[in-house]
C-alpha cells in the first residue's frame, strides 16, 4: 500500500483491501493521494467546508461507508469540513508524529483510508472533539443515517489536566 501502513491503534484488520493498481483505477489521482496517501487538502478549497445540510449524511469516498450524519458538521473556521461526532465504529485512529507534533488521525474503519485529524480539548462542541476532515475523503448521501447506525466520540474520554499531572510528565516521572 504505497504511503500507507496498515496498521492503526486498534489492530483492526480492514474489510476492503486493494492493490494501489486496484485504487487508481477507482479513484482521482486526488483521491488516491488524500485517502490512500494521506495527503491534505489545500485549506478552504473542499466542497464541503462551507455546506451545511440539514439533513442526510457523509460516506467514506473510498469505500462508502456510512461516517458522519449532517447533524454532526459544524462550521469551525478550520478551512476543512469539521465534525464532533462520527458512526460507532466507523473509524480507527493512528497516532501521527509527522509534522513535529503529536496527532491522532482518522481513518476509514472499513478500507483504511485517510480521512483527516480529530483534536480535543477546544470547547467548540459539546463533544469537545472536532474531527478535522478532507472533503476529497468524504461524498454527501441525501438520506438519513442506515437503520440502527448511531453517533459517538472517537476518543476516550480524558481526565483532566493538572499543573502537578503536566510536570509529572514534563519530568517523566509518576507523581510530581
Amino acid at each position: 500500500m504505497s504511503g500507507m501502513s496498515k496498521l492503526n491503534d486498534q489492530g483492526v484488520t480492514y474489510k476492503v483491501t486493494k492493490s494501489d493498481a486496484e485504487w487508481q483505477k477507482e479513484l482521482s489521482r486526488e483521491e488516491f493521494y488524500i485517502l490512500r496517501e494521506k495527503g491534505t487538502e489545500r485549506p478552504r478549497t473542499g466542497q464541503y467546508d462551507k455546506f451545511y445540510p440539514k439533513e442526510g449524511h457523509f460516506v467514506c469516498a473510498g469505500c462508502g461507508t456510512p461516517l458522519y450524519s449532517a447533524a454532526a458538521k459544524f462550521d469551525s473556521g478550520c478551512g476543512w469540513p469539521a465534525f464532533d461526532k462520527i458512526v460507532e465504529g466507523a473509524v480507527v485512529t493512528q497516532t501521527d508524529r509527522s509534522m513535529g507534533m503529536v496527532r491522532v488521525e482518522i481513518m476509514c474503519g472499513n478500507c483504511g483510508g485517510h480521512l483527516g485529524h480529530v483534536f480535543e480539548g477546544e470547547r467548540m462542541t459539546p463533544t469537545n472533539e472536532r474531527h478535522c476532515v478532507n472533503s476529497i475523503s468524504v461524498k454527501y448521501v441525501d438520506e438519513p443515517l442506515p437503520e440502527g447506525k448511531r453517533e459517538a466520540k472517537v476518543l476516550p474520554k480524558s481526565e483532566p489536566a493538572t499543573r502537578q499531572s503536566l510536570l509529572a510528565e514534563l519530568l517523566g516521572k509518576k507523581d510530581a
